[in-house]
């Protein structure tokens, strides 16, 4: 598979893998930047950092997030409906491996103006 590159508004994501069983990504967040608050319905997706450092907003409800530091090789797994947010500390690369729902992003909040 051709790496497919998408810019977004807090830095990029490069498609490295997507078949009907998983999905791998490449991320690049630009401190302080931000993804939206967001959640799947159907997606797991486990984030591995390779560089920098994020702050990750993570909760069961909007109003009562917790947050974590990660720092280099650290790694967290997000599983449907839970709520989160990456905000990078310093410019982050970062690794998610997923299942396949490309789409399944119901965003919260965010700071670009994106539905």
């Amino acid at each position: 598979m051709e790496i497919i590159i998408i810019e977004k508004p807090w830095g990029k994501e490069e498609l490295l893998e997507k078949n009907d069983k998983y999905m791998f990504k490449r991320l690049t967040m630009y401190q302080g930047h931000a993804c939206s608050l967001q959640y799947h319905e159907y997606k797991t997706e486990t984030v591995y950092l390779l560089k920098g450092s994020l702050k990750v907003y993570i909760g069961d409800t909007k109003d009562k997030l917790k947050e974590i530091i990660m720092k280099e090789n650290d790694s967290i797994t997000l599983r449907p409906f839970k709520i989160h947010r990456m905000e990078a500390l310093e410019d982050s690369i970062y690794l998610e491996s997923s299942s396949p729902e490309l789409e399944d992003v119901i965003r919260l909040e965010d700071r670009y103006k994106r539905v």
